[in-house]
């Protein structure tokens, strides 16, 4: 299996996080590629791609332009207004709120931001639009005749919008390879989310499209980030009724449960008999995660791999979360290798 990386990710790593009322070393750091990279390396996975230029008309086909050219000069608008640190928004349009974007770029913020925790820096549209070339070049490999291809993306994407941030999320690097594939030829994509979190970006950018099924399995959001999407009855709208399914479990989910939602996803993605799957690959599912709460062991990876490997299709494995950072790289191998032995 071949996969694609980029140096570019380094660019992106804010000072510092909000979480529990601190501001703490952020969570998504370098060095979850760091490990993941070496673990590749170690299980004989080197056969290495640079990304293609990204294609930023197919950006544009997911994201919203307004909101492409508010990341694309945020950074030079923060600091034009004098500020020194991480861009971090402080007000947010609740309820009762316009929904009018302000002209301060503290207001453009809060008016694109969806959570407080992701902070862009100088080099965030520089990391984010590498990674989403990284997604692109998998997609393209597979396309063009690679059975599964894996994209070592960072930042992650999944909860990325079309028009709005958050959760480490600033492009949705599942969402372009999925609308990649369609804009190559095919009819029916498949997005499988294995992420402990919901993926609520790419829930909204297919939520009223029968195209592209999408199929998260997640910690429940009455319990869980992102808490505001993800719960079971949300299942599309209009001619994406039904194109849309979750699969939110409790807190301290074991293997045995968990795997039960990926075999009914599983199912389901060959009712549909799309032509190609793009994995949003999280690994916080882990027992260890320090953010996350289910109780998938090592193995458990290998086993579910295996699972998804079986459904014969052509696959894009797309790099989400994970924050167990020295089990991270055996974690993100362990679903490869058995997506390889499955055939």
């Amino acid at each position: 299996m071949r996969y694609v990386r980029s140096d570019d990710h380094r660019h992106h790593f804010p000072n510092g996080e909000l979480y529990g009322g601190e501001l703490v070393r952020p969570f998504e750091c370098p060095e979850r590629w760091d490990f993941i990279v070496e673990a590749l390396h170690d299980r004989g996975f080197r056969d290495i791609v640079d990304p293609l230029p990204l294609d930023d008309v197919r950006l544009a086909a997911v994201h919203d332009p307004d909101y492409l050219q508010f990341l694309s000069t945020a950074w030079r608008q923060w600091t034009d207004a004098g500020f020194t640190n991480d861009a971090l928004p402080t007000v947010f349009p609740a309820r009762g709120m316009s929904q009018v974007c302000p002209e301060h770029i503290d207001g453009k913020l809060g008016y694109y931001a969806f959570a407080l925790e992701t902070a862009i820096t100088a080099g965030t549209w520089r990391a984010a639009t590498a990674s989403a070339a990284i997604a692109q070049t998998a997609q393209k490999l597979v396309t063009g005749g690679d059975r599964a291809a894996f994209a070592l993306c960072r930042p992650p994407g999944h909860h990325a919008a079309a028009d709005l941030y958050g959760g480490y999320c600033f492009l949705n690097n599942a969402a372009l390879a999925a609308s990649g594939f369609l804009a190559d030829g095919a009819e029916r994509v498949a997005i499988l989310d294995v992420d402990f979190h919901h993926g609520n970006g790419t829930q909204s950018i297919f939520y009223d499209r029968a195209d592209v099924l999408v199929l998260s399995l997640h910690g429940d959001p009455r319990h869980e980030f992102p808490h505001f999407l993800g719960h079971a009855d949300e299942r599309g709208r209009g001619p994406g009724v039904g194109f849309n399914v979750n699969y939110p479990m409790a807190p301290g989910t074991p293997f045995p449960v968990w795997s039960e939602a990926l075999t009914d996803a599983c199912r389901r993605i060959g009712e549909h008999g799309p032509e190609a799957i793009v994995v949003s690959l999280g690994v916080d599912t882990f027992e260890g995660d320090p953010i996350s709460s289910f109780e998938l062991r090592a193995d458990d990876f290998t086993t579910y791999g295996r699972m998804i490997g079986r459904l014969g299709l052509p696959t894009v494995y797309i790099m989400e979360g994970g924050y167990a950072v020295e089990e991270i790289g055996h974690n993100t191998v362990n679903v490869l290798t058995g997506h390889l032995e499955a055939g």
